[in-house]
């Protein structure tokens, strides 16, 4: 098994690069970088936040034409230069490149370009959102498709069977970000009730609160994001369960089972329910993962919530490149991770499973 960890381990590095090398090359091409948003605020008028008193100054000055970005026609080339130097574009592809994998080699991320706060800063602010949603929409989708899932396969092509496959169905085809927009119209002060808030994780007067009614409205704030995102997350996990019970009730053990006079329940939770659930319970650091960052840009970007699908969104729509790349890094090694522990849990759960006698 060590050997086994030990070439996934290697194998994440070329991974990491890949997922880097690719993203980077793509930003490469993408018009509207940092640079031309600057220079776009200076032709507006606009210069806000963004820009230094330096950077001020020679917005003034007219003269040079830099064809390389759009409207930058009238504008002082050095001022170019120092809007080029400032977000560190004054340095070829590759040396930028190379900087950054080894500047994230050691979790150093940067700042961001227009907030002035380092990037690990920004993410650690905006996890308690993020892991709240995760958290609690994996639990919710566990609690609810295993006992659908294991009722399933016990009345696997009764009626209750397929109704519930069609609600499963349908459930998982609707998108979450057009049922939250419904949610809002509908409970959040839309066109019928103002029963729930319509942003927020909290309320304002939140440290105000005794403790049991800050959990109250904490659930309160959470209800309608929930619902939004849950009404798909359990259709995987609910096929899934169903598919695996059906699987273990075919298998010989069960049926000598029944011939020693065991009753169905004694059968289903005494021996069918531990061998049927180890995929299950294997696939529940890639369900908290999946249930981390699937649909939460679009439901914190409705729900108006502060996480860090709506920081991702911000940043790409921004070109806050240390952000995107930032989170991307971070991402994506906690995806390789968690796919790793997943392996491991394998292993741990049924020994008759041995990696070390598969290909990696």
């Amino acid at each position: 098994m060590g050997a086994y960890i030990l070439r996934r381990i290697l194998l994440m590095i070329p991974t990491m690069i890949g997922i880097m090398a690719i993203s980077f090359l793509v930003v490469q091409f993408a018009p509207g970088g940092p640079v031309e948003q600057i220079i776009a605020q200076i032709q507006g008028q606009d210069t806000g936040d963004r820009l230094s008193g330096a950077g001020n100054d020679l917005a003034t000055q007219g003269g040079g034409d830099d064809g390389r970005y759009r409207g930058a026609q009238g504008l002082d080339p050095e001022f170019i230069k120092e809007l080029e130097q400032q977000f560190g574009f004054d340095k070829p592809p590759l040396t930028r490149f190379l900087e950054m994998m080894w500047n994230y080699l050691r979790f150093d991320f940067g700042e961001s370009f227009f907030r002035n706060t380092s990037v690990l800063d920004l993410i650690i602010d905006k996890l308690p959102v993020s892991i709240s949603l995760g958290f609690w929409i994996l639990i919710v989708s566990y609690l609810i498709s295993i006992p659908l899932g294991i009722r399933k396969a016990v009345k696997d092509g009764s009626s209750f069977d397929v109704w519930t496959s069609g609600i499963v169905i349908v459930g998982y085809a609707v998108p979450s970000f057009l049922f939250g927009i419904l949610l809002i119209v509908l409970f959040a002060g839309g066109s019928f009730f103002d029963w729930f808030p319509l942003r927020g994780l909290v309320s304002d007067n939140f440290a105000e609160l005794t403790w049991w009614q800050k959990i109250i409205d904490y659930f309160w704030h959470l209800t309608l994001p929930l619902i939004a995102m849950s009404l798909s997350a359990f259709a995987t996990t609910t096929l899934l369960t169903k598919n695996s019970f059906i699987d273990e009730i075919k298998k010989q053990y069960v049926t000598t089972a029944r011939a020693k006079g065991l009753n169905e329940r004694q059968v289903l939770y005494g021996h069918v329910f531990r061998n049927a659930m180890l995929i299950v319970i294997a696939g529940f650091p890639g369900a908290f993962i999946s249930a981390f960052f699937t649909g939460s840009l679009l439901i914190e970007n409705i729900f108006s919530l502060d996480g860090l699908g709506r920081l991702g969104y911000l940043a790409i729509v921004n070109r806050d490149y240390p952000i995107v790349f930032g989170t991307l890094y971070i991402f994506s090694l906690m995806g390789l991770v968690v796919s790793l522990i997943s392996d491991l849990i394998y292993t741990w759960i049924d020994p008759r499973i041995d990696f070390e006698r598969r290909d990696v």
